[in-house]
């Protein structure tokens, strides 16, 4: 598996504005989009994202990414060990 430096290296070739975040087990987002794509990898732990639209779920453990087009409507539910992540935009 890929270190978390090497997952950020991998992030900034192709996303800009990257940046880490961090949540507790069972932390939720609530219903929401962004008005640009979003590239996320989960570095450490696990997080499932909830297409609203689709009504499909996505569950991102330690190495694993996700793109998102702008204007999706999705939400979120941190596993039960907590989750990092990093992010940026394109």
């Amino acid at each position: 598996m890929a270190t978390p430096d090497q997952l950020m290296a991998k992030l900034q070739d192709e996303a800009s504005s990257c940046y880490s975040w961090s949540n507790g087990p069972g932390d939720r987002y609530a219903p929401h989009s962004h008005g640009f794509e979003k590239v996320l990898y989960c570095v450490k732990g696990s997080i499932t994202f909830v297409l609203e639209g689709e009504g499909r779920r996505l569950e991102l453990k330690g190495g694993d990414r996700m793109v998102l087009a702008a204007g999706t409507v999705h939400s979120a539910v941190v596993g039960p060990d907590g989750c990092t992540c990093i992010e940026g935009r394109r």
